[in-house]
């Protein structure tokens, strides 16, 4: 059993009467995915993502001392202004995971006020950037009355709260690339949180473009929390897991030596494979649409065509990152207006790049 005792707050005696931080997290894209988790929220195997920079939740945590500590967790929780009573239980079972590890959450009455720069249910993972969000102002709140914690505790807490609330989250804290996950061949890797990935970026990856490409908001028929889960017994579970290993240790070498073309095999490879897994899952699914596969195939065709180090990648459902170096942008945006928008829904698209993760505001 994992020992993390190091993450329980001291106990205070400052604690504050009222007061409230503010916040921002983005979302982030795994390049290498992570697909099948084991109790309590930890990974199966581990994964690196580009942290994004404007599809991002802005957060509000509005904190007041109550007289004596209350029986359950007091909160009040606003989306875009208005109650959103269908979040609430999210928050509670949150708080609950993380009650240990931040005992002062009953002492106060808490008012979460949170919205997203992205349209809500567009297919952005809108948990990682709630949940780290959220996490991000519990860890200012836990700072004001322990100012003994040091930059690298706290953002090493706010990864392991994050990922209680989903396992994505853990990933968004920091930027511009991070791993989450024990990798014997990453520094100071863990299952229990995220780390910046620890090497010199090659200036290739620089300002990376992340076009998204909304191909169906709808709501997915199948959670991500149920498709993680039939990875138990899954028939190519054990394989996948080492796949991601060895994609991890190539993908290492590719950011550092700025490998473009070998990027492209890796990440795509990675893309298809998650989805793979899913259409071969009992029970099974297709997250793709029609669509989605327009779109990968017209930018086999345009990078065919023109040699450009455009690539596609995929998250659990019908909506494609498009990836591509900052210096192609002028071109590929108009690819991508010319031949993609038409493959959107009411043509709409979010432009996103390589970003550095949660700030306070």
């Amino acid at each position: 059993m994992a020992d993390y005792s190091q993450f329980i707050a001291k106990k205070s005696v400052n604690i504050p009467n009222k007061g409230s931080f503010s916040c921002t997290s983005p979302s982030n894209i795994a390049l290498v995915k992570y697909w099948g988790k084991r109790p309590i929220q930890l990974p199966e195997n581990p994964s690196i993502s580009f942290t994004l920079d404007v599809c991002k939740t802005e957060t509000t945590l509005q904190y007041e001392k109550l007289e004596n500590p209350a029986e359950d967790f007091q909160f009040e929780l606003l989306f875009e202004g208005k109650p959103k009573p269908d979040f609430k239980p999210k928050i509670q079972s949150f708080f609950q995971r993380i009650e240990a590890y931040v005992p002062f959450l009953k002492d106060f009455k808490f008012v979460i006020e949170t919205k997203n720069t992205f349209p809500h249910s567009s297919g952005i993972a809108s948990s990682a950037s709630g949940m780290s969000a959220l996490a991000y102002c519990i860890m200012h709140l836990e700072r004001s009355m322990d100012a003994s914690i040091t930059d690298m505790e706290f953002l090493k807490k706010a990864s392991f709260l994050s990922r209680l609330g989903s396992g994505s989250a853990s990933r968004s804290i920091e930027g511009p690339i991070t791993v989450w996950g024990n990798h014997n061949e990453i520094e100071g890797s863990s299952d229990a949180y995220a780390v910046k990935f620890p090497h010199t970026i090659h200036e290739n990856f620089n300002n990376y473009q992340d076009t998204i490409l909304l191909v169906d908001k709808g709501e997915k028929q199948v959670s991500s929390s149920v498709g993680h889960d039939l990875m138990h017994g899954h028939p190519f579970s054990e394989q996948r897991f080492l796949q991601a290993n060895t994609n991890i240790t190539e993908l290492k070498d590719v950011l550092i030596s700025g490998d473009l073309d070998r990027f492209i095999e890796i990440v795509e490879s990675e893309a298809l494979t998650l989805h793979a897994m899913m259409m071969t899952s009992l029970p099974y699914f297709i997250l793709m649409k029609p669509n989605t596969l327009s779109v990968i195939h017209k930018i086999w065709k345009y990078r065919k065509d023109t040699g450009s180090k455009i690539c596609f990648t995929l998250d659990a459902g019908a909506n494609v990152h498009v990836l591509y170096p900052n210096s192609e942008k002028n071109e590929v945006m108009d690819f991508i207006k010319s031949e993609l928008v038409v493959y959107c829904e009411k043509g709409q698209y979010i432009c996103d790049k390589i970003g550095l993760g949660a700030k306070l505001l």
